[in-house]
């Protein structure tokens, strides 16, 4: 098949695209490409009805989309929904010796391409999975137990976000270099000159492991930035959340036979819970990229063993997200961003707050000075009414997505006991109307000493969080900084009318290598970053050793081969 034509067309057909990403990368400008409402007036009137059909029609069957990839002849899939019932999807299984082969074989044609047919071609791909949002809606939320608007724009919108982020940041890096130059170095007599050329390389295989909890909007950042700078991908999902990525790969896949490219440039590599197929994919000679998101025992694996092998390593794992409150002048919109906060999905969330540091004499707000319990009774009642209407909480809420946070958004009072905390707010169960099989639960808070730091240096994913009682805001922000430094964040915020302590705080932030959000009381939450402005992460600490997505993120994916010779 010729490549000429389609790509020719894809260049014209994404140059604004591409060119807009550009200049919203550089500006960190607000840009979004794809809007974030499931409005019929955005996506059609149809969409809602066509995605929902499209998600259960995959149930229950194999999925043929994948039928091609090199496979063993046997099927995987374990998948059952937080809401409760199972999916039932079957999925190829890889025959991992093949399909690193075939990847292989596929590099020289893609790598030839150059970094603006790659990019035009991915651009491709992210419009095609656009256009199947509302399908991929209803994947996200089966298989991470997200509320259903917030798989829609997370999973959906806000994940191809972040993919085209990921795209333009590898064109602007590999656009510094050159096709090539004449190089001419001034001597007495003629000029030496030489003819130099230079070739963008890629590293080799890129594995993707993805997570349970947010399977694209972790996922494509690594995926296309891996495509973009001309490494085949092997995505490995989270043998609980693959039908997200299986209907990326596929879309993936018939995109670049579209384009004249090999298809087994994206595959998929699905399993069954429990095969650990992740550490055999990760020790592959062949791979040369591996992106993580998960828990620390594994990523630390990774980085470890994968540093060893020669290996680049990006990994996201757990942290310790804080929130300093030392005074406000707007308590009722502190409390309320709070307990959204601390609401949204349950706290399922890398960017989730869980520590909250309050000085021991209180703090001084617009409605007069509050003592640390009342400060404390306060962020729970925000809690209780936020999630007041059950109906309203569980689109908000969720459902909690493995034993793991079950067992501890069950049982506040015994999880207090041991950990030496007093409950503020127990986990308050909602039955859900639509899915009675679902655990969902109004997040819990504890109160601990800062002494007791057992408690709190230990990320507990889920709905619970701490507030933790200190000398004074400079021992809160002492405390901050050095648990992140040793446990690492994602986030942190700071609540102060104080200048001074403002700068403390952007002191302990820069100190402990985490962003910072300050008094935030609008429509604006410490669990969201926007693409092509916010960093998501910072690579600083060690909740993640790189960022979504700035030039480290991409640059080091590819190589620079130069061929020299003297001319005339």
């Amino acid at each position: 098949m010729t490549q000429t034509a389609p790509t020719h067309l894809l260049l014209d057909a994404h140059r604004e695209v591409l060119e807009a990403a550009t200049a919203a990368l550089a500006t960190r400008e607000y840009y979004s490409r794809y809007p974030e409402s499931p409005s019929p007036r955005v996506y059609g009137e149809t969409a809602a009805e066509d995605g929902q059909r499209a998600f259960e029609k995959a149930r229950n069957a194999d999925f043929s989309a994948l039928a091609d990839q090199p496979g063993t002849g046997e099927t995987v899939g374990s998948e059952v929904s937080p809401y409760g019932p199972e999916l039932g999807v079957r999925y190829p299984q890889l025959d991992v010796d093949a399909a690193v082969a075939a990847a292989t074989d596929a590099i020289p044609a893609w790598r030839d391409a150059g970094a603006e047919v790659r990019a035009a071609v991915c651009v491709e791909i992210i419009e095609r999975i656009n256009a199947r949002s509302h399908e991929m809606a209803h994947a996200v939320m089966h298989t991470s137990g997200q509320p259903f608007v917030m798989s829609f724009q997370a999973g959906g919108p806000h994940a191809q976000d972040r993919a085209l982020e990921a795209v333009v940041a590898a064109l602007v890096e590999q656009q510094r270099v050159p096709s090539s130059v004449l190089w001419e170095k001034p001597t007495k007599g003629d000029p030496i000159r030489m003819q130099k050329d230079y070739q963008v390389v890629p590293r080799g295989i890129g594995l993707v492991i993805g997570c349970n909890t947010f399977p694209t909007w972790n996922a494509y950042p690594g995926i296309f930035a891996s495509l973009a700078t001309g490494n085949p991908v092997v995505v490995k999902p989270h043998p609980r959340a693959v039908l997200p990525l299986a209907i990326t790969v596929a879309i993936a896949r018939d995109v670049l036979e579209e384009a004249g490219f090999d298809r087994a440039l994206v595959q998929l590599a699905a399993e069954d819970d429990g095969d650990g197929l992740a550490k055999t994919l990760a020790l592959r000679p062949e791979v040369a990229i591996i992106d993580y998101t998960g828990g620390p025992g594994f990523g630390g694996w990774l980085e470890k063993e994968g540093a060893a092998a020669g290996k680049l390593v990006y990994t996201e794992k757990a942290g310790l997200n804080t929130v300093v409150l030392d005074s406000t002048d707007d308590l009722k919109g502190t409390l309320g961003n709070l307990a959204f906060s601390f609401s949204l999905y349950s706290g399922q969330m890398c960017t989730a707050p869980q520590n909250v540091y309050v000085p021991a004499a209180g703090i001084s707000t617009d409605q007069g000075d509050l003592t640390f319990e009342e400060v404390a009774e306060k962020i729970a009642g925000a809690i209780e009414k936020f999630n007041a209407d059950d109906t309203r909480a569980v689109e908000i809420l969720g459902a909690t997505v493995n034993d793991d946070v079950r067992g501890r958004a069950t049982d506040v009072p015994a999880l207090a006991e041991r950990l030496g905390g007093q409950v503020v707010l127990d986990a308050r169960p909602i039955t859900h109307p639509t899915f009675p099989d679902a655990v969902v639960r109004v997040p819990a808070l504890i109160s601990v000493d800062a002494a007791n730091d057992t408690a709190y240096t230990q990320e507990c994913f889920g709905p619970v969080a701490f507030v933790i009682r200190t000398e004074d805001t400079a021992a809160s922000l002492e405390t901050f900084a050095r648990t992140v430094r040793e446990h690492g964040a994602m986030t942190a915020s700071v609540y102060s009318t104080s200048e001074e302590v403002l700068q403390q705080a952007r002191e302990a932030a820069a100190r402990a290598g985490v962003a910072l959000s300050e008094n935030l009381t609008g429509p604006i939450f410490v669990n969201q970053t926007a693409a092509f402005s916010d960093f998501h992460g910072t690579g600083a600490n060690p909740a993640a050793n790189a960022a979504y997505t700035d030039a480290a993120f991409v640059a080091n994916r590819f190589r620079v081969i130069t061929s020299r010779r003297h001319v005339a």
